[in-house]
């Protein structure tokens, strides 16, 4: 049966797309309704700790690993005045544990001398923490803050913006202007979690199931295992 078309007849490209996404969040709403961060944490620091460990690395790993951790280092300046060794070795599962490290230390240190110990509320501000792109300053912002300036870009996130035909850009930074052109703003927050609960289990990097896919009718990919997976190996390498 063929696949009905993404545009109305005589329709323009970006009310187009916004009428398909709409669609979609629609759908990936009822879907999954209990979406939600998969990073354990309770406080803004844990948060930002965790998104800094998540780098090339799966949340529960990191979960796994925050859960002691967490207990060790309850402040910015714990993590200003660690052991840079002893620090490595409490992060080493999550890959990478030498320059992990060092960000946490320095950011730490950015916390204490710069904002009292406190995470910033403020994207330019979380911009200038060692280890904080604009990917992990979104997370905070919108899950710790309820802050919605931009959209998180991870890999699932990059992957599906592929597949479905939002964004086949070659950076997460192009991508999140590319989305957040096409999605209303009071979805900023919710869709990558949407998009991230979906792609783990049913649109996979390997193997996608777009015999199960509610999506299948808006995807211009469906059938097509092999798109988007660049784009979302791209974003992965990113922080």
């Amino acid at each position: 049966m063929p696949k009905p078309p993404l545009r109305a007849p005589g329709e323009p490209g970006l009310a187009a797309q916004r009428r398909r996404m709409q669609v979609i969040i629609r759908r990936l709403r009822r879907a999954y309704p209990d979406a939600h961060c998969s990073l354990n944490y309770a406080t803004p620091l844990e948060l930002l700790v965790a998104t800094i460990l998540s780098a090339q690395c799966t949340d529960a790993r990191v979960n796994l690993v925050t859960k002691d951790l967490f207990q060790k280092y309850r402040s910015a300046a714990d993590y200003a005045q660690a052991d840079l060794e002893t620090l490595q070795e409490d992060i080493r599962p999550t890959g990478f544990y030498r320059n992990k490290a060092k960000a946490l230390q320095g950011m730490g240190k950015r916390l204490a001398e710069a904002f009292g110990g406190e995470v910033p509320r403020a994207m330019d501000d979380l911009l200038t923490l060692p280890g904080v792109a604009r990917k992990t300053a979104n997370v905070v912002l919108g899950n710790a803050f309820g802050q919605a300036p931009g959209i998180v870009v991870d890999t699932h996130v990059a992957r599906l913006s592929a597949r479905l035909g939002f964004s086949n850009a070659p950076t997460p930074e192009k991508i999140e202007r590319d989305l957040m052109a096409i999605v209303p703003p009071r979805h900023y927050v919710m869709l990558p979690h949407w998009l991230i609960f979906h792609g783990r289990a049913v649109c996979r990097a390997r193997g996608p199931r777009c015999g199960e896919c509610m999506l299948a009718d808006l995807c211009p990919s469906a059938g097509d295992g092999q798109a988007g997976a660049q784009a979302g190996a791209q974003a992965a390498r990113r922080p």
